[in-house]
Formats: C-alpha cells, sequence, structure tokens
C-alpha cells in the first residue's frame, strides 16, 4: 500500500512538471518581440550646447555628446518584465552605452560597423507608455552609434503594444496625435459669427504648438507658440482647389485679400492644403483668457467673405486680423470647431493644454445662442494607433483637450463632452469692429 501510495505521489509529481514545462514553453512559444523605430518613436528630450544628435528617417545619428538623452516610447498594456535589446552600430571603435527604464539602467557595448542586436537586460515596468533613455558613456571613436530600433520582448500579442511603425507616419508620430473638438450646432438657421474663449493654462504654452479657437468648414483661427521669442495670433483659410502647393491654384480659385489689420502679415500657406493666410505677431500670454470671433458672409456674387478679430485684455479692444474672399463659395459658419496640435516634430514629446470656454454663435436673424456640447476626435496618427496620447473633457464648465507628453488618459474617440450653457451673450458692438476697406479684386 505504501509502494502504491509513493507511485501515485510520483506520478503526481511528474504530471504537475510536465505541466510547467509545456506552460513556459507555450509562453515563450508566444512571447511577442516587437521592434520600435527610432525615427518614427524617439526624441532628443536632454542636449548641451553644440550638440550634434539628430533623429532620422534611419534613426539616431550623429551621437557624439555624454550630455544628450535620446529617450523613446512605445505602450503595453500589461505591467511585467520586458527584455530591451538595442539594433545598432558603430562606425568605428568601440563605445559604452547606458540603457535607463524606470530609473534602472544596464550598459551594454557596441563595438561592429554593421547594424547588430544587442541584448540590453530585463526592465519591470508598468501598463501604459514606456520610456527608454540612451545615453553615451564613454567612446573611442567619433561616433557613440547609430541606432535604428529597440526591440522589447514580452509574452503579450501584437495588438497589445503601441508604437509608430509605419514609415508612413514617423513625421506625423514624432509630432503627435492632434485632437479636436468638434460643437453640437446649436440651431438650424444661419450662423453669422461664431465666439470662442481660449486659456492656455501656465506651462501649457510648449514651443511648436497651435491652440486653434475657431475652426469652421473653410479655415482655422488661433495662437501659436512659433519660438522662444515669437507667438502669433494665426487666420487661414482654404482654397476651393485641392493640392498642398499653392503656386498650384488657378487664378480664380485663389484666396484673394480683402483687407488686413494693422501689423497683420499676409501671404499664401500649403503643405497641409493651400489657400491665404494672415498673422499678427503677438505677445500672448499663459494664463489670461483671448476671445476670438469670426465672420462668414456670401456677398452676393457666389463667393463667402471671411474676417476674424482677436479681442486682446492689455489693450482691452478688438483687433482686425483679416478679411478673405473665398471663390466658388456661398455658405454661411459652419462645421464649426476646435482643436490643438504640435507643429515641431522634435518637440513632439512635449505635452500641451488648451481650455475653451464661452461658445456662441449669432445667426443672421442677430440671435445669439450659446454652445454647451461638442465631441471629441483625434487624427489619423490616432486613429491608426501609431500614437495616442490625446485627450479632452470638461473642467470648471469648460472643454480641455490635452496632447502630447505620451500620457496614459484615455478619452475614448466620439465622446460627448457636455457643460452648463452661458448665460451672458458676447457684449460687442458689431458695428465698431474696425473698418476694412475691401481691396479690388
Amino acid at each position: 500500500m505504501k509502494t502504491k501510495l509513493l507511485t501515485s505521489a510520483y506520478v503526481i509529481f511528474l504530471c504537475l512538471k510536465f505541466s510547467m514545462v509545456m506552460a513556459t514553453n507555450i509562453q515563450n512559444h508566444h512571447r511577442y518581440s516587437g521592434e520600435v523605430p527610432l525615427a518614427g518613436n524617439s526624441f532628443i528630450t536632454t542636449s548641451t550646447k553644440g550638440s550634434t544628435e539628430v533623429i532620422t528617417k534611419n534613426g539616431l545619428g550623429n551621437w557624439t555628446s555624454t550630455g544628450t538623452i535620446i529617450s523613446t516610447y512605445f505602450k503595453v498594456s500589461h505591467r511585467g518584465i520586458l527584455h530591451l535589446s538595442l539594433k545598432a552600430k558603430v562606425p568605428s571603435g568601440k563605445s559604452v552605452i547606458k540603457v535607463t527604464v524606470n530609473g534602472v539602467s544596464h550598459k551594454i557595448s557596441i563595438k561592429d560597423s554593421s547594424y547588430k542586436t544587442y541584448s540590453v537586460g530585463d526592465f519591470n515596468v508598468l501598463p501604459g507608455y514606456v520610456k527608454v533613455d540612451l545615453q553615451g558613456v564613454k567612446k573611442t571613436g567619433d561616433y557613440f552609434a547609430d541606432v535604428s530600433h529597440i526591440i522589447f520582448e514580452n509574452p503579450l500579442s501584437e495588438e497589445d503594444n503601441i508604437f509608430c511603425n509605419d514609415p508612413n507616419f514617423y513625421y506625423w508620430g514624432r509630432r503627435g496625435p492632434s485632437c479636436h473638438l468638434k460643437y453640437t450646432n446649436p440651431t438650424s438657421k444661419d450662423i453669422l459669427y461664431f465666439y470662442n474663449e481660449i486659456t492656455i493654462p501656465k506651462g501649457e504654452d510648449k514651443i511648436g504648438s497651435y491652440f486653434m479657437a475657431d475652426g469652421f468648414q473653410n479655415g482655422y483661427f488661433g495662437i501659436q507658440v512659433n519660438s522662444e521669442t515669437e507667438r502669433r495670433v494665426l487666420f487661414s483659410v482654404w482654397s476651393p482647389f485641392s493640392t498642398d502647393d499653392p503656386k498650384a491654384i488657378p487664378e480664380d480659385h485663389k484666396i484673394k485679400l480683402n483687407c488686413k489689420g494693422k501689423n497683420v502679415m499676409t501671404g499664401e500657406f500649403g503643405n497641409e492644403g493651400s489657400g491665404g493666410q494672415s498673422y499678427l505677431q503677438y505677445d500672448w500670454k499663459a494664463g489670461v483668457t483671448y476671445k476670438f470671433l469670426l465672420k462668414g458672409e456670401p456677398d452676393g456674387t457666389g463667393k463667402t467673405d471671411y474676417t476674424a478679430w482677436f479681442f486682446t485684455p492689455e489693450t482691452n479692444s478688438w483687433l482686425l486680423i483679416a478679411s478673405w474672399k473665398r471663390p466658388y463659395t456661398k455658405a454661411y459658419l459652419d462645421n464649426l470647431h476646435s482643436f490643438v496640435e504640435n507643429f515641431i516634430p522634435d518637440n513632439g514629446y512635449q505635452g500641451r493644454k488648451a481650455e475653451f470656454g464661452n461658445q456662441w454663435v449669432k445667426t443672421t436673424d442677430g440671435q445669439w445662442l450659446p454652445i454647451s456640447q461638442a465631441k471629441f476626435t483625434a487624427d489619423a496618427t490616432y486613429k491608426a494607433h501609431q500614437r495616442v496620447d490625446a485627450t479632452g473633457g470638461t473642467v470648471n464648465n469648460t472643454f480641455y483637450l490635452k496632447n502630447g507628453a505620451f500620457t496614459n488618459d484615455v478619452t475614448l474617440m466620439n465622446s460627448v463632452l457636455n457643460v452648463s450653457p452661458p448665460t451672458r451673450a458676447p457684449d460687442i458692438n458689431l458695428t465698431d469692429l474696425g473698418s476694412c476697406t475691401i481691396l479690388e479684386n
């Protein structure tokens, strides 16, 4: 009897051991390996004067400074251990590279002049975006390394991981997803004016940000951070001729300037559609609320005039930005929206936020009506799951939009957002907004 019991126990032991081995083999068999191209997912997040490092379509290049940190981002859905490797080469000599995740660092040596996969080590990560920092420690050649990919391995399926892996999105992935508020139209009547207010919280005004207040079916109007020393109020109208090259627009499809405000620059724009552009260099401030007013009115000849004014609290006055005439258009304002975007890829790892409040429309019969609902949407970069750090919501009875910084906040696409309707219509003397002498067309 004793022998039979021992034999039964041994059989159970063998079965358990076999099950554990099979489970391990299955886990290893299904282990997912993701190759994250630096070309679409990396940024120079720390640099020193004279640094030469660049991110190109091939990845990291010209890496010479020990003071430079290159950060790469990708998203995972579960916590656990990730094994990281680098696909890299060094033109000459030998280099030592430090790889850091969540404060844990491993060092590796790179010495081959052709691309090779170098194992780095294991890192414990939480669900969400993972940041991998590369820093040069020492080198015997001119460059630390050229790095094309960071490779991570985990037991997740491919669908659980998000990073920019489509070369067509590398540029857009580094810019980050733009996000939008599509306002619910409060009326079926023709809309002549659209009024909106923007406040950019302090610290959210990163260089490369465009905070668009008054978007409509044929253009956009908002404020930008162009550099450390320049900020703009920007108003643009698309041509009805579809092209990214303004020189390709036929003369009869061109956007014509009616008039412009003092010190406003005007010209053409391209690359993301084409048309007429106007901007005022203006040192607007974070933490201050600014007002925007847009007018759209058919001129009776098959064209429509679009005019934009910007209210400056510093001078307590409305400034005319410009009035543009769009041909082959007979429409009042429609498709009212706002958005937030970054237009400088190198700054795409930084976050930005805008708060939009007190929206109103004025109909052709003179009635002011409040807007109290908007739908959150995002661009193709977000929809293609190349990058998903864009959110929207409400705060202090205003709508807000955020993008960048590889945050893990989530707002479902097409989420409907509501605020209490504003009760005090804009107090604007519309006949006293400044003269606009129509130029000959």
